[in-house]
């Protein structure tokens, strides 16, 4: 395990000492975040887009900034969209 730095070690001794406290909802919020999950690793169909280079190029950057491929992002994306919470926004 790798060390833990400043801000990991006073989330981890707050935690041991009993300082934090679940927050009511975490058990609801732990089993929606599963289903998420669980529904985000469900890949039991393909599609083919057609997207401009400038969108490609941009997904992947984002993609990559958070670690992941740009085609779990995508999928991430309209997850979240079909599920009601991704919205345009207004401006």
């Amino acid at each position: 395990m790798s060390e833990l730095d400043q801000e990991e070690r006073e989330i981890l001794e707050a935690y041991e000492s009993g300082k934090v406290k679940p927050a009511k909802d975490a058990a609801e919020t732990q089993k929606r975040h599963q289903e998420y999950a669980e529904a985000m690793f469900k890949k039991d169909a393909r599609i083919n887009i057609r997207l401009s280079s400038k969108d490609l190029r941009g997904l992947q950057k984002k993609a990559l900034a958070e670690g992941i491929p740009y085609q779990t992002l995508v999928a991430s994306i309209l997850h979240k969209y079909v599920e009601g919470r991704l919205h345009e926004n207004g401006s």
